[in-house]
């Protein structure tokens, strides 16, 4: 999700949606296509629980005054993420860029191993969405449909059975497509965090639950600070040979990782650590194509780093030529990307920071942390 400016036509619409309640998919038109099935109703979490993995605690930014984001930020986001204006705002997107590209923003890349095929399928401007294939069974699973009719496209070309939806969060560039996807599928299942409102949720998840599409299993992690119910899924390698892959969302991108929209700095630092941990050999799937502009931010913090150099000037090759840049690795990711190196030397250097008397490591890397990503934030690509 990147904020943009409001159209004036919808500037005008927001008096009148602000009094919405939080979104299930508006039950008239989606898409052009009508939306006759409602959800099925949510469970809620328990009071006082937020489904968290063990030591990460969701903390909040409290203080209007401490909001990374500007006022109009913030209300573009409260509008996009808790009104109907969002999804209004959402359908104009996916119009503009099926216009703009009708073959996808990017040549997307198809990864095969024995038994699994993962297709990156680039929708709206920036973001992708993932067919994975259990080639064996030719059942299937789709990681945030955007646009319902590229992730449709793509399941008739391959000939496959859509079984699951994994929704990493609730935001319309990630979950919009939900709706289309299941009517069009009966068997379909739809999977995320209770603590965002996923449209069509269908299969809540907790922390470390693990769901079996045809031989491929995938874990749900909790990975709060984007958005409170951030979740992200991790296709288990072993089984047939290969590396276990991260499908990320907006917790982690090619040296980047999202916007703090619903938490602070030591919630995103603790779900960071969540990803390295799965280990450095584990594929980086993420929601967006932001490399060029991630690493090229990332290589003004670092001037002497030979591997953010030699990355950027790889992507900068693919980007010229339209190739989809994912994945990478985590272990790729630590050598160049600043949101996975609060605990270097030198960006805390570059950054002007020094741990303070007493003050606990990860308390510091969370400063650093914060510093990087009030000065992404402000960043403007030339």
């Amino acid at each position: 999700l990147t904020p943009l400016p409001l159209p004036a036509g919808l500037l005008a619409a927001a008096g009148r949606a602000v009094g919405y309640a939080r979104l299930s998919p508006p039950g008239t038109r989606l898409l052009g296509q009508s939306c006759r099935r409602p959800a099925e109703p949510r469970a809620r979490p328990e009071p006082g629980s937020r489904g968290l993995p063990e030591g990460v605690e969701y903390i909040p930014t409290r203080k209007k005054g401490k909001n990374p984001m500007k006022p109009v930020g913030v209300a573009w986001y409260s509008l996009y993420a808790r009104t109907r204006l969002g999804y209004l705002f959402y359908q104009r997107q996916v119009k503009k860029a099926r216009e703009r590209y009708p073959h996808g923003h990017s040549v997307p890349q198809p990864c095969h191993f024995p038994g699994v095929k993962i297709l990156p399928i680039p929708v709206l401007s920036n973001n992708y969405s993932y067919l994975v294939i259990d080639t064996g069974s030719g059942q299937a699973a789709v990681v945030d449909p955007s646009d319902p009719l590229a992730v449709q496209a793509a399941i008739e070309e391959e000939g496959v059975m859509l079984e699951a939806i994994f929704c990493t969060h609730k935001h319309w560039d990630h979950s919009g497509g939900n709706a289309v996807l299941r009517q069009q599928h009966d068997s379909c299942k739809v999977y995320g965090s209770t603590l965002d409102a996923i449209p069509e949720l269908t299969n809540p998840l907790e922390d470390k639950e693990k769901v079996k599409v045809g031989c491929l299993t995938f874990e749900a992690l909790a990975t709060p600070g984007h958005t409170v119910g951030h979740m992200v899924y991790v296709l288990d390698g072993e089984p047939f040979g290969g590396p276990s892959c991260l499908f990320s969302g907006d917790l982690l991108f090619l040296a980047g990782c999202g916007r703090l929209f619903e938490g602070s700095p030591e919630t995103m630092l603790a779900s960071l650590d969540v990803a390295v941990s799965l280990g450095e050999d584990t594929l980086l799937w993420p929601g967006h194509e932001y490399a060029l502009e991630c690493l090229t931010f990332a290589s003004l913090l670092e001037l002497d780093n030979p591997a953010l150099e030699q990355k950027l000037q790889w992507a900068t090759q693919q980007r010229q030529e339209k190739r989809s840049t994912c994945p990478s690795t985590l272990g790729e990711e630590q050598t160049y990307n600043p949101f996975l190196r609060t605990h270097r030397p030198e960006l805390q250097a570059v950054l002007g920071l020094r741990q303070g008397r007493g003050e606990h490591p990860d308390a510091f890397r969370a400063r650093v942390l914060k510093e990087v990503r009030r000065r992404k934030d402000l960043y403007k690509p030339t």
